[in-house]
């Protein structure tokens, strides 16, 4: 029973060394990080109820699929990188602020909630009509390229 006291001790402390590690690298924790990840577990959580209901736009029958859950959490995981080089220019700059990683998570909370609501209308939960109208139109506008960087 100690042996097995003493291992959860051991695992404990390795994971309060890992999040203060992440922590530091992320700039330190702050709301803005934690609205983001919680906004993506309900996103993540959300896609399950909707796959689960045979109403993911994600899959050919509308159902579960594990390798369209793991892309999600790679895209998910990607996300948390782009958000790891804002805050790691944040403490090059040396001024002290998270402008950066702010801005990195505000965009991407954003896209997460656009991705609750739609599998949200997925479920058949209603919200209002112009929302609904804003977001199909968000959807559907086409994304504009970049000019190009040589001309």
């Amino acid at each position: 029973m100690k042996y097995i006291e003493g291992a959860w001790e051991k695992i404990a402390k390795a994971f309060a060394a890992v999040f203060g590690f992440l922590t530091g690298l992320y700039g330190g924790w702050s709301m803005t990080l934690a609205v983001l990840l919680g906004c993506m577990a309900v996103d993540y959580i959300s896609g399950l109820i909707v796959a689960g209901m045979g109403k993911s736009k994600k899959t050919e029958g509308g159902g579960l699929d594990s390798s369209v859950g793991l892309n999600g959490l790679r895209r998910k995981g990607m996300i948390l990188l782009v958000v790891l080089v804002a805050a790691l220019l944040d403490q090059a700059t040396g001024t002290g602020n998270s402008m950066f990683r702010d801005a990195a998570c505000w965009f991407y909370i954003a896209n997460e909630c656009l991705s609750i609501l739609e599998n949200s209308s997925l479920a058949g939960v209603p919200w209002p009509a112009w929302l609904k109208k804003a977001l199909e139109q968000m959807r559907d506008k086409e994304v504009e390229k970049p000019p190009d960087a040589g001309a």
